[in-house]
Parts: structure tokens; sequence; C-alpha cells
């Protein structure tokens, strides 16, 4: 069973944007049955730079950064934001 933590600022962009608590979950475990190799339609990216050792989930023209602790079966959502804001 994975647990999912998410941050202060994306559980606000969440409530603030009325997206439902289902449809983020549905994300997560699409994001993790791509990690086991089943073939998601999902948009994930590895990141570089100042967000080393997150991901990316591309949703619309909103952007969803987490990191994954494989170890712990843990998803950590740090960000959620529209695409020209998330990576500031």
């Amino acid at each position: 069973m994975w647990k999912v933590d998410v941050s202060r600022q994306a559980d606000k962009f969440v409530k603030k944007e009325n997206i439902k608590d289902d449809k983020l979950l549905l994300l997560m475990q699409k994001f993790i049955n791509y990690f086991r190799g089943v073939n998601e339609n999902i948009d994930v990216k590895k990141l570089k730079g100042k967000w080393e050792g997150y991901h990316r989930i591309r949703f619309g023209k909103i952007r969803i950064i987490l990191k994954v602790n494989f170890e712990e079966r843990r998803i950590y959502v740090d960000t959620i934001d529209y695409r020209g804001d998330v990576y500031k």
C-alpha cells in the first residue's frame, strides 16, 4: 500500500481549483502503475537542476511536482500549479 502526502501549497491549490481528490488519487495510481511497467496514458518526466530527484506529471495546463520514495512506498506531492508558475 502506497502512502500519499500532500504539501500545504498543493492542498490549497486543489481546494481553490475544485479538483476532486478522486482525480488526484487516480493520477497517483496511474503514476505508480507507470513505474511498475504497466502501459498507462500519463505524461511523466524526471526533473533536473533545482528539482533533481523529483518527477512531474502533466495534467492539462496543471503540473504536479512530486517526490517518490520507493523503499518506503511513499509519494510526496510538493507543488501543484499552472505550468507557468509551478517551477518558480
